[in-house]
């Protein structure tokens, strides 16, 4: 399996931190998060390759990635003329990883979680999903509705009302918080490919693309078999609450 890491964030959250530092390496338990995350996929023993992209700071994480083994094979998408979003930087990857032919794990860096990754592509291969989602009952703004078969069929925005695709009835579905982590399988990547050709431009997010995809793409939650560690580090609140994980 090959993985994306998402490490080209600005952080505008995590200022004034992030006024001279990319996000993907603010430090949680004294040690960044990027390295967290790579650390965790070598240690899966799952993953080889890895795509890491980069923007804000873009020098700084290429040094950290340069100086620091984690017996992996890491590919630099470089973004720092521009940042192509989540969709568009998966799509990048994919170019860059040889065009789509294995499963692709992919892991905001900002995301430290514990869950096992061996679980949720033994779930990913066994359903004949071609999109995985880490997916949780929890507070969030933005809710993925899935069926009673954990099939995704659509998105609402809780704060406007919107739920799209337009028209969905959403009464019989039920909603799950996106994780931070998907695993795309060769069908999902060459219609992603196919969907990037198709915009006006690179820049663009991947929940768009799963939206218009959830009809035709078997896109699956996955709810891991037992409780395990999430904390999504992207403001200073969280990043205190993700610390206390490593003060017990």
């Amino acid at each position: 399996m090959n993985a994306l890491v998402f490490a080209a964030g600005l952080g505008t959250r995590l200022k004034p931190w992030t006024l001279e530092h990319p996000k993907a390496l603010v430090a949680v338990g004294g040690e960044p998060m990027l390295g967290r995350v790579l650390r965790r996929l070598a240690d899966s023993g799952l993953v080889e390759r890895v795509v890491v992209n980069v923007h804000h700071f873009a020098d700084q994480v290429e040094d950290y990635l340069e100086a620091t083994d984690f017996g992996l094979d890491i590919i630099v998408s470089d973004e720092s003329k521009l940042l192509l979003d989540t969709g568009g930087g998966m799509a990048r990857a994919i170019e860059l990883l040889g065009g789509g032919g294995e499963p692709l794990l992919v892991h905001n860096s900002d995301i430290l979680t514990d869950f096992p990754i061996e679980e949720m592509l033994a779930r990913h291969i066994d359903a004949e999903s071609d999109v995985t989602l880490l997916a949780a009952r929890r507070d969030s703004s933005r809710q993925l509705l899935f069926d009673a078969t954990g099939t995704m069929r659509g998105w609402e925005n809780l704060k406007d009302g919107t739920v799209l695709p337009r028209g969905l009835e959403t009464g019989e579905l039920h909603p799950l918080a996106f994780g931070g982590v998907h695993i795309l399988g060769p069908r999902a990547q060459s219609a992603l490919k196919s969907y990037a050709r198709r915009q006006p431009e690179e820049v663009f997010g991947i929940m768009p693309f799963y939206i218009a995809s959830c009809g035709e793409l078997r896109i699956r939650a996955y709810e891991p078999s037992a409780p395990y560690m999430w904390h999504d580090t992207g403001t200073p609140d969280k990043l205190a609450a993700a610390e206390k994980e490593f003060e017990k």
